[in-house]
């Protein structure tokens, strides 16, 4: 497991996270090696629908990037992502945007997960 960006990202992407990562592996929006560097320069119409990702080949799971987020946006585990977003569309889009593959723990064509704070349904 590895933090997750989640929704709260979207159209946002602020980089302070980045900037305390200790082995740099938050990217994106665009660039899979880009650190943020290519958000600097986007209009806010650009950074619409756009995200930063966190590698979870990469991640050690050192935490220091999460006090650090405006928007409360990175969750410790793709669990806490799920329950927070209630789907697992972000956790397969950040797997998605370093080429790894996500598997999801729903059935196909269900995505969304009640709002149920029962966390008996997640892994």
């Amino acid at each position: 497991m590895s933090y997750i960006i989640g929704s709260p990202c979207v159209s946002t992407c602020d980089t302070a996270c980045v900037h305390v990562c200790p082995v740099d592996c938050i990217h994106g929006p665009i660039d899979i090696d880009g650190r943020g560097a290519e958000v600097a320069n986007m209009t806010k119409e650009e950074i619409h629908e756009k995200m930063l990702y966190i590698n979870p080949a990469e991640c050690i799971d050192c935490g220091a990037c999460l006090p650090e987020c405006p928007v409360d946006a990175i969750y410790p585990t793709e669990n806490d992502a799920i329950e927070a977003d209630g789907t697992d569309e972000y956790v397969k889009r950040n797997y998605e945007f370093f080429n790894q593959t996500w598997k999801s723990i729903f059935p196909k064509n269900d995505n969304n997960i009640p709002k149920n704070n029962d966390k008996r349904n997640l892994i």
